[in-house]
């Protein structure tokens, strides 16, 4: 790799680091702990992408996607799904309106809650297919399409959705093609003991803060431009190259244990987020270039929903958490990797 190093770059790349942590001390304000999903959230709008955020009842999914929005000045919309959601009350729909000046009737298009910045897909497992299928468009192409027309979202655009892993019936869980819409799925676990005992105190207390914004919409696009100049280094990109291509089954890279408990593996779009999300999270540390090591911190997030275990995985009670667990210790870092 010839050197690509930008002075005006590696200044962007410093001034990045300052201002995430000025974000995280503003989230702190009101969320305690959840450091590193704070920083998959992060990695994913520096991205460009959207996430997934799953986890039990009372983690604060909702409450640290509000107050993202407020610390980055961005709009934002919450759309609590359920059974009987139609598409057009997400996307928008044309009402018949009579024009004052002239009499006549004419159609206008009502815009739904999907024209923010940041969307909160609130339990989007909980909605049918066919409002599911309504945010396909929004999400990949970040426009939608009604009555013909085509109708651009704002920009930068976001959807941060949960899903409860409880409760599953009468749910409609997500379909592969929307899954892989996602760019990261982030899961949440419970708190420490300290964490529990501080959150117990200050909310109990009334001690939360009041977030001030501390990114602009024009930060966020510099940074995401910024993500695409992070250089890669021919060892990063055929690491992860290697990691996607051995949760594969039937593939000469793939080891025993992928061939035995998975039905299929990540497609290319498991590459280019394992190398973006890389990048992303090298400018969050104040890094110029993306390494093996950031590759391996967004691994699960990146491929967890990318690969499915087969009935011998379920017998066996391999969940895609040990698979990938495996797969890190199957697939070496330190071996030369080189364009095949």
């Amino acid at each position: 790799m010839t050197d690509q190093t930008n002075p005006d770059d590696v200044a962007a790349v410093k001034h990045c680091e300052q201002t995430c942590q000025k974000l995280r001390a503003e989230l702190a304000k009101v969320i305690i702990g959840q450091d590193t999903v704070i920083e998959q959230v992060l990695v994913a709008i520096c991205a460009r992408g959207h996430a997934l955020l799953e986890g039990v009842p009372g983690l604060a999914k909702t409450l640290l996607v509000s107050s993202l929005a407020e610390a980055m000045h961005l709009s934002f919309k919450r759309v609590q799904f359920t059974p009987d959601l139609m598409p057009s009350d997400v996307t928008g729909t044309d009402i018949i309106q009579e024009n004052v000046q002239s009499g006549a009737r004419e159609y206008r298009f009502l815009p739904g809650p999907l024209f923010a910045n940041l969307i909160l897909a609130d339990e989007i497992n909980r909605t049918p297919p066919k409002t599911q299928a309504a945010m396909l468009e929004a999400m990949q192409e970040r426009q939608i399409t009604t009555g013909g027309t085509v109708h651009k979202l704002p920009s930068p655009f976001f959807v941060l959705a949960t899903q409860n892993p409880l409760e599953q019936e009468g749910t409609y869980p997500l379909p592969e093609a929307q899954l892989d819409r996602f760019l990261l799925y982030i899961k949440l676990d419970y708190p420490s003991a300290t964490e529990e005992w501080d959150i117990a105190r200050r909310i109990t207390t009334g001690q939360s803060g009041t977030i001030q914004p501390v990114l602009s919409s024009d930060d966020i696009h510099s940074m995401q431009q910024l993500v695409t100049r992070v250089p890669v280094s021919d060892q990063v990109l055929g690491y992860a190259h290697a990691l996607v291509r051995a949760t594969r089954p039937g593939a000469k890279e793939a080891p025993e244990f992928v061939n035995r408990w998975l039905s299929w593996g990540a497609g290319p779009r498991g590459v280019l987020t394992l190398v973006t999300c890389a990048k992303a999270r090298a400018i969050l540390h104040g890094r110029y270039h993306a390494t093996v090591g950031d590759v391996q911190a967004v691994l699960k997030p990146a491929l967890r929903h990318r690969i499915a275990g087969n009935y011998a995985a379920q017998a066996a009670n391999m969940g895609n958490e040990q698979l990938l667990n495996m797969l890190l210790e199957a697939v070496p870092a330190d071996r030369k990797y080189e364009k095949p």
